[in-house]
């Protein structure tokens, strides 16, 4: 099937017009970009009217969990340690199954092509294991959306009270067995789970590939993280990790191995060009050479980042050093939101705090280039999306000039960042499939879906409330935990409040 995107405004990310807008025609064909400049035309080919609209590259959600979609606005106000602990229930009895994982893993498919995002990568985590039947129900939610997806393999093999530092000083012996409770796998456990999910879901050809995912470098053991850099080269997918999200995690790397936690990647051979590190905020100068040595990825997520106080991640020495940035906007429960759009604003405003040469704060194309190639590369796909140019996929998002975000605009860019919130979006397409036709999904039953989010809720929030109350009884130790990290001076700050200000 052709596509023919008549007369747009495109901004194409492309190595010729980055983020400039210019009038051209896109020529879709099958799953590719076939032709883009002004004046083309197709015999047969499905036309859509481009007069009115703006063409951008589809953009990239590259750190996303969408275990958490339930779970929308229900804990305000609490920083990443005290907001695990009530929203990763260590109870094998609330476990999801996997009609359950397939109904949640929709919210996120519909809310994201609705705002122009058409590939993510969804670290999926469930405790105390995955299992391949809840697996399968992410990915086949992912395929009846039609959207582009990254699915992990999300593991943590250590027992939790293990990854975090002064835990048997703070922690009541009650919250610590709660911890110890469920064995968590081996090396060669996850290894064989993940060898299994790359022969049932990975498809390098297609829109949905698997994804090697250790938790943290705190939260699993040396030989995993040196095993998931080598089998990312050995199947072709990319690998996610979270580092250095918090200062708490900035101790524990002191703490556990007398270093920074991207000197002990390092130093055993589990950084590679395939690793992309969500958050990255408690890093050093050191870190960052390192990091650009190994020419790997930063997944920057500013909302998330200010929604728990972890801090301002150091976007400008980063581009500086050549790390490639790209955004997403992490889970649902310390966002709030699916959407991409205001990760690009939140991304485009704090960083003028850090540094007083506003000739060096973020300018719209390099937010764009994160959100769009920079995330691309995020997921090893920089050869296949993140641009409109010949060759490429046809991942392409239309918005409304005439809508108010974009109206009126000197530079389409500038407002895409500042001002677009998506609802400009009118058309998606992804891998050639026109998936949102005027602002409505082709694949799916929008309403249907509410309707069973709506039915399920009571029960999912009642279940819910019986851990929740396990996690409140035991909320003041972990804070006592957090205070004491934060209280220690480590020689670096990300926060606006000094280290003398908090009280231990």
């Amino acid at each position: 099937m052709s596509i023919l995107i008549k007369d747009a405004t495109v901004i194409a990310m492309d190595g010729e017009q980055g983020a400039e807008a210019r009038r051209a025609d896109i020529l879709v064909q099958g799953d590719r970009i076939a032709a883009v400049g002004p004046g083309l035309e197709a015999d047969g080919a499905q036309v859509i009217d481009g007069g009115r609209r703006l063409a951008i590259p589809g953009l990239v959600n590259s750190h996303f969990h969408s275990n958490q979609n339930f779970l929308r606005g229900r804990y305000p106000g609490r920083p990443l340690e005290s907001l695990m602990l009530y929203a990763y229930p260590f109870d094998p009895a609330l476990a999801p199954s996997p009609e359950l994982v397939y109904l949640r893993t929709l919210i996120v498919a519909i809310e994201a092509l609705r705002n122009g995002v058409t590939c993510l990568l969804d670290d999926c985590i469930e405790l105390p294991s995955q299992d391949h039947d809840q697996l399968a129900a992410v990915f086949r939610a992912y395929d009846d959306a039609g959207i582009r997806a990254n699915c992990s393999g999300h593991v943590i093999n250590k027992r939790f009270m293990d990854t975090l530092p002064y835990a048997r000083r703070f922690l009541s012996d009650e919250l610590l067995d709660l911890f110890g409770a469920a064995p968590p796998p081996t090396t060669e456990h996850y290894l064989e789970f993940a060898t299994e999910a790359v022969r049932r879901f990975h498809d390098p050809a297609g829109r949905l590939r698997y994804v090697i995912a250790p938790s943290g470098p705190q939260r699993c053991t040396d030989d995993l993280l040196a095993a998931a850099a080598e089998f990312a080269d050995r199947h072709d997918t990319a690998y996610h990790m979270h580092v250095l999200e918090t200062k708490v995690q900035q101790v524990t790397g002191r703490e556990l191995y007398g270093k920074s936690l991207v000197a002990h990647l390092d130093e055993i051979g589990a950084i590679n060009p395939r690793l992309t590190m969500a958050h990255a905020i408690w890093i050093t100068d050191e870190d960052i050479e390192l990091m650009a040595a190994a020419d790997c990825s930063v997944a920057h997520n500013p909302v998330c980042n200010l929604r728990i106080g972890s801090g301002i991640a150091p976007l400008r020495k980063l581009l500086d050093a050549g790390v490639n940035v790209a955004l997403g906007t992490d889970e649902i429960d310390c966002n709030d939101s699916g959407r991409i759009f205001d990760v690009m604003k939140a991304a485009g405003l704090i960083h003028t705090l850090s540094d007083v040469d506003y000739d060096r704060w973020p300018g719209a194309a390099e937010i764009l280039r994160a959100a769009t190639l920079g995330g691309a590369r995020s997921v090893c796909l920089e050869r296949e999306i993140g641009s409109l140019e010949v060759g490429k996929r046809a991942d392409v998002v239309l918005l409304d000039l005439d809508s108010w975000p974009l109206m009126p605009t000197s530079d389409p860019s500038v407002g895409l960042v500042y001002a677009e919130n998506g609802s400009s979006v009118t058309d998606v397409l992804v891998n050639g499939d026109i998936v949102v036709r005027d602002r409505a999904l082709t694949r799916l039953d929008e309403a249907a879906v509410m309707a069973e989010v709506r039915g399920q809720m009571p029960e999912i929030l009642e279940q819910r409330a019986r851990w929740e109350a396990v996690a409140r009884r035991h909320e003041p130790e972990m804070k006592a935990l957090y205070m004491h990290c934060m209280a220690q001076e480590t020689g670096l700050n990300r926060l606006a409040v000094q280290p003398a200000a908090v009280v231990a």
